[in-house]
């Protein structure tokens, strides 16, 4: 089923700032370090190295802000290539590999997000719990939901400074930290105790990766920004060194004052081990509210940049709609609540946190792969200030790929097939973009790479029909489009070529048709470049199209023409075939009957002479057609006219042994003529096929007569292809490398 084409809009703005945006320190430094320090540190960093030791702690902090850093670089990279719009990420990577795959990754980024405000929420309760016991814990974190995203609604600067005061009791509760005593007399486990070990080492990492994910709270919030091209890349990368340091810290102090079991089975521990105890709550409880904070801030965002792309389906389109000065996506705000709230119910941290470590690692992996295509491709449209070489790019990306499979090759495979689903669902929406992506220049260097690899020569192994087709307007001769796209099946090319009279059509007027003529043919599935060009007459122009269409060793080897029944113009149109037949071309002639078309295309039958010349193009053609999915239930009669029976039983031998070396499927029928004509024998025996292939002969003098005599005789027969093969080519070897001796 394809849906109606739809086209997207970018929005034109120029990249200037906008002094009542937030700052470096305000919109990016500062929501990313809050999101990096978050419930991760005070609830579960014990718990990681009492389950992996100090040095897997240390391995652990170090490639998960490996992954971090370089998925920053790509970001910075990116952001200052260009005004990094409203929904960060899916921005970045829709406009980089387009909307399909932004599309995919971005839809699951929003419910990473999503859950992301229940990991915080959550976190936030299991802390309050622990210090008020009578406590419920879920009612607490449902409370603390839809407190968080009341403040969201309300107001995104209350939330921004807000997050100052937090920042504040974070710092202090480090500082009590690290001043901090010893619980008790430990020795420092570097590796964890084989008996105590009670998680493997990447369901440890699973968990704990969430804590370095802090990167795209700054770029969510990329169309708040006063100047985001200098703010992305300063903020983002000073929040994940401040990060590491903290991380890399940490984990000594903790080995050096309580053993491995106490660590795993005490989720405050820090505040245990704090100078002043209740800093280490005003801490986490800042900490996990600002985390929540910033990803209710930062999902809405997300999907108010999906519904405006028109990637949502258009009954969801309310969800791009803005609210206030600050255009609040306060729709978006109140969908996501309902995401939180049903996550709070699971209220299992360490279930949680590996989901959105997989939805993390997808988008980051993609982020990569986007950078790293674009630096790769050296597009001139593609200058950042901030650099970073694409192989940094791309080891991010398959760091990223590693890493996933190590947690959960079954949830990596699962993640892979959601965004993949997503994908082809909106590929099949044939969303159209007013922006450019790196798609093209993939292709472009593709073509170019392949254009200087492919010989000049033809190659009998990879033979594939490259085919002009002289149709004039498509609507008229549809029948001619139908053969070639029958004839190539996605194998080799088709162009649709039209001849205009000359000085009816300027150069834009011709660029306008062939958009029609390509539009035309994408409605109705078929695949194919379109040519137009003008010239005296359609003979000429025919000629000339041949003449210098292509690039490099990729122009038409075959060209498809319908038949001529204009007496006026024979004479041109058979000097038109010698012409293409000199010109080392394969001539297809089209001669259809009106009233039957293709008939029920099941029965095709080849009047064949041998496997040389014409025989062998007519064999492959059939061959290729019973691919087609319209002719694939046809059968092919191979038919062969001898003189008498003496004949015939030769012919009848000769004929299987040339069948078996070809594996070509054709029931073989060796005619008599017994003393009728041959044109006899065609009439009886073909009148009830759909489809018929026959030779015909080499131009030469009197060609037009020769042609002339041959419509005669195939009149009032079924559809007819005429077929003239080049002399250049043997295609016998295209079907079976020893149907032909050697010295062929």
């Amino acid at each position: 089923m394809k849906f109606p084409f739809r086209r997207l809009s970018e929005p034109t703005q120029t990249v200037t700032a906008n002094p009542e945006g937030l700052g470096t320190f305000g919109g990016v430094y500062t929501p990313s370090i809050l999101t990096i320090l978050g419930v991760i540190m005070y609830l579960r960093f014990g718990w990681v190295v009492g389950n992996v030791g100090l040095i897997g702690t240390l391995i652990i902090v170090t490639l998960s802000t490996a992954i971090t850093f370089l998925t920053a670089l790509s970001v910075c990279a990116i952001a200052t290539d260009r005004v990094v719009r409203v929904g960060g990420a899916y921005y970045m990577i829709s406009r980089s590999l387009g909307i399909e795959t932004g599309g995919a990754v971005g839809i699951s980024l929003y419910f990473a997000q999503a859950l992301s405000v229940a990991l915080y929420t959550i976190g936030f309760a299991e802390s309050v719990i622990q210090t008020f016991g009578h406590l419920n814990q879920l009612y607490v974190a449902l409370i603390t939901t839809i407190i968080v995203a009341a403040i969201a609604i309300t107001s995104a600067q209350l939330a921004i400074r807000a997050q100052y005061i937090i920042m504040a009791a974070i710092a202090l509760s480090l500082v009590s930290f690290i001043f901090g005593s010893p619980l008790e007399a430990t020795q420092i486990e570097m590796w964890g105790a084989p008996d105590r070990l009670s998680e493997p080492f990447w369901n440890v990492f699973a968990v704990f990766f969430p804590a370095v994910t802090g990167i795209m709270a700054g770029v969510n919030m990329s169309g708040d920004l006063r100047d985001p091209t200098r703010s992305l890349p300063t903020g983002t990368l000073a929040a994940v060194g401040t990060g590491y340091v903290i991380y890399m810290g940490l984990p000594i102090l903790l080995a050096m004052r309580a053993d491995a079991v106490t660590l795993i089975n005490e989720p405050l521990i820090m505040q245990q081990m704090a100078l002043w105890g209740p800093a280490i709550l005003l801490g986490v409880w800042g900490a996990t509210l600002s985390s929540a904070l910033g990803s209710i801030l930062g999902a809405p965002r997300v999907l108010q940049a999906l519904a405006r792309d028109g990637v949502l389906p258009r009954w969801m389109s309310v969800l791009g709609s803005g609210s206030g000065r600050n255009d609040e996506p306060r729709m978006g705000t109140i969908v996501t609540l309902g995401i939180a709230i049903a996550a709070v119910y699971i209220g299992d941290l360490n279930l949680i946190a590996p989901i959105l470590t997989m939805f993390f690692l997808t988008t980051y992996m993609v982020l990569n792969i986007a950078a790293g295509i674009e630096g790769f491709l050296q597009s001139p449209s593609f200058r950042p200030t901030f650099r970073v070489h694409w192989s940094l790019s791309m080891l991010g990306a398959v760091g990223c790929l590693i890493v996933m499979f190590l947690i959960n090759a079954v949830a990596t495979v699962a993640a892979a097939l959601i965004v993949l689903g997503i994908y082809i669902w909106l590929e099949r929406r044939e969303l159209q973009t007013n922006w450019g992506d790196v798609r093209h220049g993939m292709w472009m260097e593709l073509l170019r790479t392949g254009i200087f690899q492919v010989g000049r020569l033809d190659d009998t192994k990879n033979w594939r029909p490259h085919i002009l087709v002289l149709s004039g307007a498509p609507t008229k001769r549809w029948s001619l489009i139908e053969l070639a796209n029958s004839l190539t099946h996605n194998r080799g090319l088709i162009t649709v070529a039209t001849v205009l009279p000359g000085g009816s059509r300027s150069i834009t007027q011709q660029e306008e048709l062939e958009a029609t003529i390509h539009e035309y043919l994408e409605r109705r599935g078929v695949q194919a470049l379109v040519r137009s060009l003008t010239a005296p007459d359609p003979f000429e122009g025919a000629q000339r199209l041949v003449e210098i269409y292509g690039i490099g060793p990729l122009v038409p080897n075959t060209i498809l023409l319908g038949d001529s029944e204009e007496s006026s113009r024979r004479d041109r149109y058979c000097q038109l075939i010698a012409h293409l037949y000199q010109a080392r071309r394969n001539v297809i002639i089209l001669r259809e009957n009106a009233q039957q078309g293709f008939g029920q295309r099941r029965h095709i039958d080849i009047w064949w002479g041998g496997l040389h010349a014409n025989g062998g193009l007519m064999v492959l053609l059939a061959e290729l057609l019973q691919t087609d999915l319209n002719w694939r239930n046809a059968q092919v009669y191979l038919k062969l006219m001898v003189p008498d029976e003496t004949a015939a039983q030769a012919a009848q031998t000769n004929i299987h042994q040339v069948l078996q070396q070809l594996r070509f499927r054709a029931i073989p029928q060796i005619l008599i003529a017994n003393g009728r004509s041959f044109d006899e024998v065609l009439r009886e025996s073909s009148q009830k096929a759909d489809l018929i292939f026959m030779g015909i002969a080499t131009p030469k003098d009197n060609f037009t007569q020769y042609y002339e005599n041959l419509q005669l005789r195939t009149v009032n027969l079924p559809t007819i292809v005429f077929v003239l093969a080049t002399s250049n080519f043997k295609f016998a070897k295209v079907l079976a490398e020893d149907a032909l001796p050697a010295s062929d």
